[in-house]
């Protein structure tokens, strides 16, 4: 459907405003962003005044803005206006998949510009249980203080690839609200994709963020979340449908939805439709990115094949982590944050004298030691045999 600027009298469903944004210049993000709210209804649709929201950023790890980690200062600080000039009480806070949230903040940019405008940081290291009879999955969960002392949230993803669910955006921003270590617990006992993916749809359903705005003015792609390629792409997305949106950051970058496990588990589960998205704002065309480098081809899954076959499909045909010695520091962040027992990457001597290696037995491929390697390097690779595999199945 062709974009446009009619001004619905209401929050439409369903529908992705697509925003040019050529940089982070704040007048100019602030502009786009006061746009795209506008073409879902205005702020008044997401907020009443003396509500209480809580911004949920990518947080990932403390890196600069130029890594294009973490959500963008400008993009937040400009999020941040449109719900004070609504009335509302804000706080911020995620819980980094490595390092103290206030290191984080502080590298991030966050912090200073939070400061500037009285937002305070939400308790994000302290949580309690919540019930979920609704869950498909999970019928409890973990929450972070800062994220259930909210009114309501709104979420700000950032455009990234990632190595196990393909893209990082609207539906998988929400696990940063599960404090601290019991992230990892969700990544030893939820091993299959399928599941994990699951979690995070009734983790999203849980919270139900208001909005949700997708930060893609400078997105990562190849070795993401962490250590991937800035990459400009120029647009601001915006929705309250976030299977929706994540559809549209696929369709941006010419990637099938239909291989993302947290677009198919959430339209299942009723979270949001990715057939029949409304495009607002700009043209798509003017903002696709086509040659985004992106995994785009079908797995190979140990579900296919016979159970038998298992061990030898972990060693010679899935992708796996691969630590890059040249690369390795020897820090052992890789190690800390596996979450199976016993680890499934370690060091071979007491003394880390050597890069810690895989044990590609026990590795579950929830990719963590990749994703937090502070280092880059880490990356996933698909061994000889199932590339061989994948071009003969093409």
């Amino acid at each position: 459907m062709d974009s446009n600027d009619n001004l619905p009298s209401e929050a439409v469903p369903s529908a992705v405003a697509v925003l040019r944004c050529e940089d982070y210049d704040p007048e100019r993000v602030e502009e786009c962003l006061f746009r795209g709210v506008t073409l879902l209804g205005g702020v008044q649709q997401f907020v009443r005044p003396g509500e209480r929201m809580l911004l949920k950023p990518n947080l990932l790890s403390g890196k600069i803005p130029d890594k294009a980690v973490t959500t963008h200062p400008a993009v937040f600080q400009a999020a941040a206006k449109q719900f004070l000039y609504g009335g509302a009480r804000l706080a911020y806070g995620d819980s980094p998949g490595f390092g103290r949230i206030s290191t984080v903040v502080r590298r991030s940019g966050l912090h200073e510009v939070a400061e500037s405008m009285g937002i305070e940081l939400a308790d994000f290291q302290h949580g309690r249980i919540v019930s979920f009879p609704e869950g498909a999955l999970c019928k409890q969960f973990t929450i972070a203080e800062g994220a259930l002392d909210a009114d309501g949230i709104i979420s700000l993803s950032k455009m990234k690839t990632h190595a196990l669910t393909r893209i990082t955006g609207a539906v998988k921003n929400q696990f940063g609200c599960i404090p601290g270590m019991l992230k990892g617990e969700f990544h030893g006992r939820l091993s299959k994709i399928e599941t994990f993916a699951k979690m995070l749809v009734d983790l999203t359903r849980l919270l139900s963020p208001r909005l949700y705005i997708m930060d893609g003015i400078v997105s990562m792609e190849g070795n993401g979340p962490g250590n991937g390629t800035p990459r400009k792409t120029g647009v601001l997305l915006l929705s309250t449908d976030p299977v929706a949106l994540d559809a549209a950051f696929c369709r941006l970058v010419n990637l099938d939805p239909e291989l993302v496990p947290t677009i198919v588990a959430g339209a299942e589960a009723g979270l949001g439709d990715y057939r029949s998205i409304r495009f607002l704002g700009d043209p798509v065309e003017t903002c696709l990115c086509p040659d985004f480098k992106v995994k785009r081809e079908k797995e190979i899954t140990e579900d296919s094949v016979n159970r038998f076959l298992v061990p030898l499909m972990r060693r010679h045909i899935i992708p796996r982590p691969v630590i890059r010695d040249e690369r390795c520091t020897h820090c052992g962040t890789c190690v800390a944050m596996c979450p199976v027992s016993p680890k499934a990457v370690d060091f071979l001597r007491p003394d880390r004298s050597l890069p810690p290696k895989h044990n590609y037995g026990l590795c579950i491929r929830c990719y963590c030691c990749q994703e937090v390697c502070p280092d880059n390097a880490i990356e996933v690779e698909t061994p000889w045999l199932g590339r061989l595999i994948h071009k003969r199945t093409l």
